[in-house]
Formats: structure tokens, C-alpha cells, sequence
């Protein structure tokens, strides 16, 4: 997959952010998955929040659905401690509101491959997402397939 420049920064981000989240669309799909919102809508009493997707699978064995909802986040900025600390705090809000309204559903960060190889392989950060029980997904960007799961 190419990828082309936009003439200025802040829309060339959002469109490698928009690339990242249809190349993780198009990898559950291609691992069986059937999205079930583009967003979904988080809604618990007074508050109203948006992850990227929800998707879910029959998983034969069991003869249940499993259910998930993925965030995606890229990792573009010039600080990927900052991408993190928000990328943090947005999936411990998604993931309580979750939890209060629909707990059979799993919450799971999205992450290209280059973005876990350079920065949450790190011991550092490591701690931080099994402290904080962070259920990954690992993505290839270009291929759009899904590398790892991470729970």
C-alpha cells in the first residue's frame, strides 16, 4: 500500500490515521470477523463516547460470539509518550464505561506493527500496559493483517 503526502501536516496525519484504521477494518474481516459498528457508540447515562469499531465472532467450539471493541490509535506525533498517555486514558475511560454497559465485550488497542516494535516493546512501557491489562492488537499496515493478540 502507497501512501500519498498531503500538502499539509495535520491532514497528512489524519489520513495515515484513517489508513491505519481501514488496514485494521479490512484484518478482522479477513480473519473471519463481522463488524457490528463503525464507530461504536459507547452510552452510559450521561456520557456518550465513540470507539473506533465493534466486531464480533462465532466462535464454534463454544457455539457463543465473541465480542470486541478495538480503538485504533497510530502513534504519529512527535512524542509517543504523549500518543500514550492519551492513547491510556482513553482506553481505561472506554473500557470502564464498557465494563458498565456491555461486559461481555472485550476492549482491545489497536497498533501497527512499527508502532509496537518501537515503542511497547519497552520495558517501560511493557509495565504500563500489563499493569493497566491493555488487550493489544498488532496490525501490518500494508498487508492488513493482523500479526498478534495480545491479552
Amino acid at each position: 500500500m502507497s501512501i500519498a503526502v498531503c500538502p499539509k501536516p495535520g491532514k497528512q496525519l489524519h489520513f495515515i490515521s484513517t489508513i491505519s484504521f481501514l488496514s485494521v477494518k479490512k484484518a478482522l474481516i479477513k480473519d473471519g470477523w463481522t463488524i457490528t459498528a463503525d464507530p461504536y457508540t459507547i452510552k452510559y447515562k450521561d456520557a456518550e463516547l465513540f470507539a473506533d469499531l465493534a466486531a464480533e465472532k462465532l466462535i464454534a467450539a463454544e457455539q457463543n460470539k465473541r465480542k470486541i471493541v478495538v480503538e485504533v490509535k497510530s502513534f504519529l506525533s512527535t512524542s509517543l509518550f504523549r500518543d500514550f498517555e492519551m492513547a491510556l486514558g482513553q482506553y481505561i475511560l472506554y473500557r470502564n464505561f464498557i465494563t458498565l454497559t456491555e461486559p461481555e465485550a472485550q476492549l482491545y488497542l489497536a497498533v501497527s506493527e512499527q508502532a509496537y516494535e518501537n515503542f511497547f516493546k519497552r520495558d517501560s512501557i511493557q509495565e504500563i500496559v500489563k499493569l493497566n491489562q491493555i488487550l493489544l492488537i498488532i496490525f501490518d499496515i500494508d498487508k492488513e493483517e493482523i500479526l498478534q493478540w495480545l491479552n
